[in-house]
């Protein structure tokens, strides 16, 4: 018999919990949420009719992909941030007729089943999935440096970000992508402040599950004691900064210990999960400007709660 092989936890991993629970305001960052089983409870999150975004996004990429296809021509090498299970590329991949796929995503086990499938469905197309963080430096398949690209990057995942840190990765993409690369985006609007709320926090409990999973995983990883039953999932409208925030609130007064280390809570204190910014049509064009992007050109649904913009890397300029 041979002892079990230990779990190994991504060093990063290990920092950003350990620094987010010692912080005057504690918060881990998003990313964190999709170990396997964070990436399988946010597929049936996208499902719930309470959350608009991914069918009101697959309803914009279904109609307008053919004319995404047209401006930004054959042949380009499709990069996906974030891939999770690429349930939206299809609608894509087969407008574009694209040169390659090439899938990024954080949770390794989960990107590598998707690409199978997605890879069965399109035989002929090279799918070349990358397991890495996007948020950090990445370096594409040599099989795709010299291909032109188009960046793919749905969900409106860019309003997990705080805008700085949103215009940082959207200038790491336009490196990563290249010159004349292309870049179609999810983001999704400002509206009716009940509408979001209910979409972050669902009548099943989904999304509630997803959050507290942190702390399961915080639990399995880094050899932590914290008693997940004493934390509620909260979302709130934080209309200053126009953004729905998650937090995990300590019901109780709480100690419990991380990776060795000793941490405390007091009651109705929170653990900041996640944001997700919406913007207005003017704030997504400064954002993409800022970063290097030109808007070629956006859709949104009738009732304007999301849009896909497709935008083209522009060239340095130095002058206004």
């Amino acid at each position: 018999m041979h002892a079990p092989r230990p779990l190994e936890v991504d060093p990063a991993f290990r920092d950003d919990v350990v620094a987010g629970l010692a912080a005057p305001i504690k918060a881990i960052p998003a990313r964190w949420f999709y170990d396997r089983r964070g990436s399988e409870l946010f597929e049936e999150i996208t499902r719930l009719p309470e959350y608009y975004p991914t069918r009101t996004e697959m309803a914009l990429l279904g109609r307008h992909a053919p004319e995404v296809g047209a401006m930004v021509g054959a042949g380009r090498a499709v990069v996906e941030f974030g891939s999770g299970s690429s349930a939206k590329t299809p609608l894509l991949l087969r407008r574009v007729a694209p040169s390659a796929y090439v899938p990024i995503d954080i949770s390794g086990d989960f990107l590598r089943d998707a690409a199978r499938e997605l890879g069965a469905e399109f035989p002929g197309l090279p799918v070349l999935p990358v397991e890495a963080d996007f948020t950090r430096p990445i370096r594409l398949p040599g099989a795709v440096a010299q291909a032109p690209k188009l960046g793919f990057f749905p969900g409106s995942t860019i309003g997990n970000l705080v805008p700085r840190t949103a215009v940082d990765l959207l200038r790491a993409m336009k490196d990563t992508l290249g010159e004349g690369s292309f870049l179609l985006i999810g983001m999704d609007r400002i509206k009716d402040v009940g509408v979001l709320l209910r979409a972050y926090d669902d009548a099943a409990g989904v999304t509630a599950e997803f959050n507290l999973n942190l702390l399961h995983r915080i639990n399995r990883e880094l050899d932590g004691d914290i008693p997940v039953d004493a934390f509620r999932h909260r979302a709130i409208w934080n209309d200053d900064k126009a953004r729905i925030e998650m937090h995990l609130e300590a019901t109780r007064d709480l100690r419990f210990g991380v990776d060795g280390r000793a941490f405390t809570m007091r009651r109705r204190e929170t653990i900041h999960t996640e944001n997700s910014h919406k913007y207005g049509d003017r704030d997504s064009r400064l954002l993409l400007r800022a970063a290097g992007w030109g808007v070629v050109k956006q859709w949104t649904d009738a009732g304007d709660q999301f849009a896909i913009v497709l935008a083209e890397a522009e060239a340095p300029r130095f002058a206004p």
